[in-house]
């Protein structure tokens, strides 16, 4: 339990951080959002492009990892989406932008501040190369796919002409998809980044999840974790449980990942909710108040879950 712990901690502290800075008057209402919008435009473009442009195509493209990662994500969603047709049919309204944040609550992995971590805890050195990749491709792939799909929807009562029109426009826009087509085309082009431009991605980049995590805590304020919570228990439990072992089944089975691959793929599958998930919730106003509580709820939870992982994977050193 240690390990998870000790990169859990923080998790937990910023969060107080910014839930006691807003009680105590420190800062306002409007201060979650500012700091949001901070996240949204600046600091999480300038980590998801360096994370693109540094990372060699070739290297990155491991067809087996990623299937046996996104087999994991995939299956998740499906259920996310059938419960969702069920729904339909029993005569509820059902929304197709709040399903994708639903979805997004139960399979976004927080690869990048709790996974990297973890894994060089874990498995040393030797782990990090897949954990990375997996950070990569889970935040660029996943924030295309889950924006993609909202803006689709914000613009479907439209034709489809202009509905196709007005997404694309407003995917151009997008900020983390503009960063993830950058980085990726510069990864590309063969070309070294300048140290000045790696400096300041590495800087804004650092100071994304800590504000975003400090977001949540100001958004906290006055707000009810236990509001709605059999669906934050279920949605966590598809992300803490249902994940991984689908995750473990593919890695484990027909793909036949060697050993410390596989598990790396695992650990991170198990990861508790990102909070870039609450970024996207935020910025579109759709279910906020449930992805905080589910970040929160599954973080928590995992401390007990990745505890047990670890100890089943028998992780080296």
């Amino acid at each position: 339990m240690e390990p998870v712990l000790t990169v859990a901690l923080p998790v937990f502290a910023i969060i107080a951080a910014g839930y006691l800075s807003g009680r105590g008057g420190l800062f306002g209402p409007a201060a979650s959002q500012v700091l949001n919008d901070f996240v949204y435009y600046i600091t999480f473009p300038a980590m998801i492009f360096l994370s693109m442009a540094e990372a060699p195509v070739a290297e990155s493209l491991n067809p087996r990892l990623l299937a046996a990662f996104f087999g994991g994500v995939s299956g998740v969603a499906a259920v996310v989406w059938i419960l969702a047709a069920v729904r339909a049919l029993g005569g509820r309204p059902v929304r197709p932008a709040e399903e994708v944040v639903r979805a997004l609550n139960a399979m976004f992995a927080n690869t990048g501040y709790l996974g990297v971590p973890l894994v060089a805890i874990a498995y040393g050195a030797e782990g990090l190369r897949p954990a990375l990749v997996l950070a990569v491709y889970n935040a660029a792939l996943l924030t295309a796919l889950g924006i993609f799909l909202i803006e689709l929807d914000r613009r479907r009562h439209g034709g489809w002409r202009a509905m196709v029109g007005d997404v694309a426009a407003s995917l151009w826009r997008n900020p983390l998809l503009m960063a993830a087509l950058a980085g990726l085309a510069w990864s590309a082009s063969g070309l070294a980044l300048p140290a000045a431009m790696v400096n300041l991605a590495e800087l804004l980049g650092a100071a994304a999840p800590p504000a975003a995590l400090f977001a949540i805590g100001l958004f906290m304020v006055a707000k009810s974790l236990t509001h709605g919570w059999p669906e934050t228990l279920w949605l966590s439990a598809l992300k803490l449980l249902l994940q991984p072992a689908i995750t473990a089944a593919l890695a484990f089975g027909p793909l036949a990942l060697d050993p410390l691959t596989a598990s790396v793929a695992v650990l991170c599958a198990a990861l508790p909710t990102g909070s870039l998930v609450f970024v996207i919730a935020a910025r579109y106003d759709i279910l906020v108040a449930r992805a905080t509580a589910i970040i929160v709820v599954s973080t928590l939870l995992s401390v007990i879950t990745l505890s047990a992982l670890l100890s089943a994977l028998a992780p080296a050193g």
